[in-house]
Protein backbone atom coordinates (compact mmCIF):
# COMPACT_ATOMS: atom_id res chain seq x y z
CA UNK A 1 0.00 0.00 0.00
CA UNK A 2 2.66 2.47 -0.98
CA UNK A 3 0.51 4.58 -3.07
CA UNK A 4 -3.45 6.13 -2.63
CA UNK A 5 -5.26 4.71 -5.62
CA UNK A 6 -8.50 6.82 -5.81
CA UNK A 7 -7.96 9.15 -8.84
CA UNK A 8 -11.83 10.52 -7.99
CA UNK A 9 -11.32 12.06 -4.59
CA UNK A 10 -9.02 14.39 -3.24
CA UNK A 11 -5.62 12.65 -1.88
CA UNK A 12 -5.44 14.52 1.46
CA UNK A 13 -9.27 13.14 2.10
CA UNK A 14 -8.15 9.97 1.46
CA UNK A 15 -4.97 10.37 3.94
CA UNK A 16 -7.73 11.41 6.70
CA UNK A 17 -9.40 7.88 5.45
CA UNK A 18 -6.30 5.54 6.09
CA UNK A 19 -6.21 7.10 9.28
CA UNK A 20 -9.46 6.88 10.51
CA UNK A 21 -9.23 3.27 8.97
CA UNK A 22 -6.30 2.27 11.22
CA UNK A 23 -8.15 3.94 14.72
CA UNK A 24 -11.16 1.72 13.74
CA UNK A 25 -9.24 -1.65 13.12
CA UNK A 26 -7.03 -0.82 16.47
CA UNK A 27 -3.79 -0.42 14.08
CA UNK A 28 -3.94 3.21 15.82
CA UNK A 29 -4.88 3.24 19.65
CA UNK A 30 -6.12 6.10 21.54
CA UNK A 31 -3.37 8.24 22.92
CA UNK A 32 -0.96 6.81 20.70
CA UNK A 33 1.14 9.01 18.23
CA UNK A 34 0.88 8.92 15.21
CA UNK A 35 2.96 8.88 12.16
CA UNK A 36 4.08 13.12 10.99
CA UNK A 37 3.32 14.13 7.85
CA UNK A 38 6.62 14.21 6.64
CA UNK A 39 6.11 10.51 7.18
CA UNK A 40 2.94 10.24 5.36
CA UNK A 41 4.44 12.18 2.70
CA UNK A 42 7.23 9.61 2.06
CA UNK A 43 5.05 6.60 2.15
CA UNK A 44 2.02 7.46 0.14
CA UNK A 45 4.82 9.91 -2.02
CA UNK A 46 2.78 12.92 -1.78
CA UNK A 47 3.82 16.56 -0.81
CA UNK A 48 3.97 17.29 2.85
CA UNK A 49 1.38 19.87 2.93
CA UNK A 50 -1.09 17.51 1.02
CA UNK A 51 -0.23 15.26 4.04
CA UNK A 52 -0.57 17.90 6.74
CA UNK A 53 -4.11 19.06 5.51
CA UNK A 54 -5.41 15.14 5.90
CA UNK A 55 -4.57 15.14 9.38
CA UNK A 56 -5.50 18.51 10.01
CA UNK A 57 -9.13 17.37 8.86
CA UNK A 58 -9.19 14.93 11.49
CA UNK A 59 -7.72 17.18 14.09
CA UNK A 60 -10.53 19.81 13.07
CA UNK A 61 -12.93 16.74 13.84
CA UNK A 62 -11.60 16.18 17.28
CA UNK A 63 -10.18 12.77 16.05
CA UNK A 64 -6.22 14.24 16.72
CA UNK A 65 -4.89 16.42 18.87
CA UNK A 66 -1.58 18.08 18.81
CA UNK A 67 1.13 17.59 21.62
CA UNK A 68 3.45 20.79 21.06
CA UNK A 69 6.84 19.70 19.99
CA UNK A 70 5.95 16.49 20.40
CA UNK A 71 3.68 15.20 17.39
CA UNK A 72 -0.03 14.30 16.54
CA UNK A 73 -2.08 12.05 19.00
CA UNK A 74 -5.22 9.67 18.77
CA UNK A 75 -7.76 11.36 20.92
CA UNK A 76 -9.43 9.76 23.49
CA UNK A 77 -13.00 8.97 22.12
CA UNK A 78 -11.85 8.96 18.76
CA UNK A 79 -12.49 5.39 18.34
CA UNK A 80 -16.39 5.51 19.17
CA UNK A 81 -16.70 8.79 17.48
CA UNK A 82 -15.43 6.91 14.01
CA UNK A 83 -17.43 4.05 14.53
CA UNK A 84 -20.47 6.63 14.71
CA UNK A 85 -19.63 8.56 11.75
CA UNK A 86 -18.78 5.22 9.62
CA UNK A 87 -21.80 4.04 10.90
CA UNK A 88 -24.07 7.18 9.39
CA UNK A 89 -22.53 7.05 6.03
CA UNK A 90 -23.13 3.24 5.63
CA UNK A 91 -26.65 4.33 6.24
CA UNK A 92 -27.13 6.73 3.62
CA UNK A 93 -24.99 5.32 1.33
CA UNK A 94 -25.88 1.66 1.28
CA UNK A 95 -29.28 1.22 3.71
CA UNK A 96 -31.23 3.81 2.12
CA UNK A 97 -30.48 2.94 -1.74
CA UNK A 98 -31.05 -0.79 -1.18
CA UNK A 99 -34.60 0.05 0.42
CA UNK A 100 -35.32 2.13 -2.60
CA UNK A 101 -34.37 -0.07 -5.33
CA UNK A 102 -35.56 -2.73 -3.06
CA UNK A 103 -38.80 -0.68 -2.99
CA UNK A 104 -38.70 -0.26 -7.15
CA UNK A 105 -38.62 -4.16 -7.74
CA UNK A 106 -41.25 -4.87 -5.10
CA UNK A 107 -39.09 -6.65 -2.73
CA UNK A 108 -40.77 -6.63 1.41
CA UNK A 109 -39.12 -6.12 3.95
CA UNK A 110 -38.98 -9.72 4.78
CA UNK A 111 -37.82 -10.76 1.75
CA UNK A 112 -34.88 -8.44 2.10
CA UNK A 113 -34.19 -9.39 5.00
CA UNK A 114 -34.02 -13.48 4.21
CA UNK A 115 -31.68 -12.26 1.06
CA UNK A 116 -29.47 -10.28 3.86
CA UNK A 117 -29.69 -13.41 5.94
CA UNK A 118 -29.05 -15.10 3.05
CA UNK A 119 -25.88 -13.16 2.35
CA UNK A 120 -24.51 -13.54 5.69
CA UNK A 121 -23.82 -17.48 5.43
Amino acid sequence: MSMLIDDSRPIFVQIAERIEDDIINGGLLEESQVPSTNQFASFYQINPATAAKGVNLLVDQGILYKKRGIGMFVAEGARAKLMEKRKEQFFEQYVIKMLQEADKLGISVEELTDMIKKGDK
